[in-house]
């Protein structure tokens, strides 16, 4: 089976190339990719009461799918602040408390940042930016380190399935009902997938 790349130049340790497809054809994947997560929130917060997204459920650690859902949302916009700013910093986030617990104010915030995502040219994503996060419990500077907008933005994306397969077991808990694969990686339903086909 052949290793796919998002950079058909792409290296490994052995000095041969990645097969794969074009950075264009990635690029458009990470955007579909965005979109998507971000289509499947609106679809979340339609389903929900606002009692249910507030509710904080002890089983849960006493979280709520309204601060898991915020926590997302925050990643997605200093994400696109970032990409007029050259500079994505996630240790400043904006943190509305809103967002938490009122599902339509969340959904209006969700359709906006999906507009923006919508915007974006595929060639936008390999944009060079500066990300700052905190990753030690050490006093200091946050570390500073150098991406790309189309980097940032996958990860965006992994971090927040991530967070909705975290969401998907505290919705059902209040019956709501969700798509089979909300919160599942799109690898893992590839995979799946594979291994059905080959059984």
């Amino acid at each position: 089976m052949h290793t796919r790349s998002c950079d058909p130049g792409t290296e490994t340790a052995r000095g041969s190339r990645f097969e794969g497809d074009t950075g264009t054809d990635c690029q458009r994947r990470i955007l579909h990719g965005a979109s998507d997560l971000l289509r499947q929130g609106i679809y979340l917060l339609e389903s929900l009461t606002p009692e249910n997204y507030s509710r904080r459920l002890p089983v849960a650690f006493n979280g709520s799918i309204g601060g898991h859902y915020r926590h997302c949302l925050d990643h997605f916009s200093s994400l696109l602040k970032g990409a007029e700013s050259e500079l994505v910093d996630y240790d400043r986030r904006d943190r509305d408390p809103r967002l938490e617990t009122d599902p339509d104010y969340a959904a209006g915030f969700t359709r906006r940042l999906l507009g923006f995502v919508e915007t974006l040219q595929p060639s936008s994503l390999a944009t060079p930016v500066a990300v700052r996060c905190e990753v030690s419990y050490e006093h200091g500077n946050s570390p500073l380190t150098q991406s790309t907008l189309g980097r940032e933005l996958a990860y965006a994306v992994a971090h927040g399935i991530h967070h909705f397969a975290l969401i998907s077991v505290m919705a059902r808990l209040t019956g709501a009902a969700l798509p089979a694969h909300f919160g599942v990686a799109p690898s893992t339903v590839a995979h799946d997938k594979q291994t059905a086909s080959a059984a």
